[in-house]
């Protein structure tokens, strides 16, 4: 699913008009990915947890030539999905 079927979606459920719906779903977007820039943890009940992460520094191998590299630290974006999403996926709701 990309973010123009998201849009569709928007549009078709709710009678919103389609430039209505394109912005509700930028706006979502947004805020949640202003929420994860600030640290934050996103929790959205019934579907799963964004979290973001830091990783350090640590010591790697380049697969190609078997040279040991310096992989620099970083954030990482993880997601958790809830149980209900689990069930729902599994086929047992």
């Amino acid at each position: 699913m990309t973010k123009a079927d998201l849009i569709e979606n928007v549009y078709l459920k709710t009678g919103f008009s389609k430039k209505e719906s394109a912005e509700i779903v930028e706006m979502v977007f947004d805020l949640m990915k202003d929420t994860l820039e600030d640290g934050e943890k996103i929790k959205i009940a019934g579907f799963g947890n964004f979290v973001v992460k830091e990783k350090d520094s640590r010591r790697g191998r380049n697969p190609q030539t078997g040279d040991e590299i310096e992989i620099s630290s970083r954030k990482i974006l993880t997601f958790k999905p809830s149980q209900v999403l689990k069930a729902s996926i599994n086929g047992s709701s």
